[in-house]
C-alpha cells in the first residue's frame, strides 16, 4: 500500500509543474478573451472617429497619431472600424453558437434517453445533416437565403446544431446506465426531472469545453462567409469583410488586411488556449476524485 502512495506521490510531483502551467495558461487566455468581450462591448465609446465616415482625402493612409492604424481605400479609420468590427463578428458567432447549443443539447438529451424510435429518427435526421461537409452546406444555405449577416447566422446555426446533438446524445447514453439514475426512475421521477437534475449536470463540462473549442471555428466561419460576400454588407464592419475590402490594396496597404487578420488569429488562439486548458484542469479534477 505504502508503494502504491509513494508511485502516486511522485507522479503528482512530477505534474504539479504542468498543473501550474495549465493554470497560467487558463488565467492569460481568459484575461485576452475578457479584453475582446470588453472591446466588443464597449466599441463605440472605444471608436475615435466614425466607422462608416468616408473621406477620400484620407484614403489608404499609413498609421499615424490621428488614425492610429490606418485608413483604408474609403479614408475610413481602421481602427475604429475594427474596434466596430469586433462586437459584429463575436455577437454574431455567439449567436450561432447559442442557437447551436440549446438546440443540439435538447435534441440529444431526448434521443439518448429515450432511445426507440425517436433515437432512430433523429439520429436519421443527423445522418442528413451531417452528410454533407458543413461549411459547404452553409455556403449554400446562405446563398440561397442571399447576403447578410443576419442569413449567414441561421445558416451556420442550422449546420452545426447536428454535431452537438449527436455527442449529447452519445454522452446522454453513457450516464443513462448509471445506478442513480436507475433510483431516480425507480422511484418514479419524471424523466425531465432526470434529465434536468442528474445528466445534464455531469454532461455541462464537456460540453463547456467543446463550446469553447467550436466559438473560435465559429468565428472562422463568419469571417468566411463574410470575406465571400454572403456575411456582413457594406458599409457595416466586419472582420472578415474588412480583409476582403482590403486584399486588393495587399501590396500599397498592408495594414488593410494585417490588422484584421491578427485580430482573427488572437481571438481564435486564445479560445482555443483557454479550452484546452479547461479541458486539462476538469481532467485532472477527475482524477483526483478518482484517486
Amino acid at each position: 500500500m505504502s508503494c502504491q502512495s509513494d508511485g502516486f506521490m511522485q507522479a503528482w510531483d512530477k505534474a504539479r509543474p504542468v498543473c501550474r502551467q495549465t493554470h497560467v495558461l487558463l488565467y492569460c487566455s481568459l484575461c485576452l478573451l475578457i479584453l475582446y468581450a470588453g472591446v466588443a462591448l464597449f466599441a463605440p465609446f472605444l471608436a475615435p472617429h466614425d466607422p462608416l465616415q468616408a473621406n477620400i482625402a484620407n484614403r489608404l493612409k499609413p498609421p499615424s497619431a490621428e488614425y492610429h492604424l490606418g485608413t483604408d481605400q474609403l479614408g475610413r479609420c481602421l481602427y475604429s472600424r475594427l474596434l466596430l468590427g469586433a462586437r459584429n463578428t463575436l455577437l454574431s458567432a455567439g449567436a450561432v453558437l447559442s442557437a447551436t447549443l440549446v438546440i443540439g443539447t435538447l435534441v440529444g438529451l431526448f434521443a439518448g434517453f429515450l432511445g426507440g424510435r425517436c433515437d432512430f429518427i433523429i439520429q436519421r435526421a443527423l445522418d442528413g445533416v451531417m452528410a454533407f461537409p458543413g461549411l459547404i452546406l452553409a455556403l449554400a444555405i446562405a446563398g440561397l437565403l442571399g447576403p447578410g449577416l443576419e442569413n449567414a447566422v441561421l445558416a451556420l446555426s442550422l449546420v452545426h446544431w447536428a454535431g452537438y446533438a449527436r455527442i449529447v446524445r452519445n454522452m446522454t447514453l453513457s450516464w443513462r446506465e448509471r445506478t442513480f439514475v436507475y433510483a431516480a426512475q425507480t422511484a418514479g421521477a419524471d424523466p425531465v426531472a432526470i434529465l434536468r437534475r442528474h445528466i445534464l449536470p455531469a454532461i455541462v463540462p464537456s460540453i463547456a469545453v467543446i463550446a469553447t473549442l467550436d466559438y473560435g471555428r465559429i468565428i472562422l466561419s463568419i469571417a468566411g462567409l463574410s470575406f465571400l460576400g454572403l456575411g456582413a454588407q457594406p458599409p457595416a464592419p466586419e472582420w472578415g469583410s474588412m480583409l476582403s475590402d482590403g486584399k486588393a490594396y495587399m501590396q500599397i496597404a498592408s495594414h488593410l488586411i494585417i490588422w484584421p487578420g491578427a485580430a482573427i488569429m488572437g481571438i481564435v488562439l486564445a479560445l482555443q488556449l483557454f479550452g484546452d486548458a479547461l479541458k486539462r484542469i476538469w481532467n485532472e479534477q477527475d482524477v483526483e476524485r478518482g484517486k
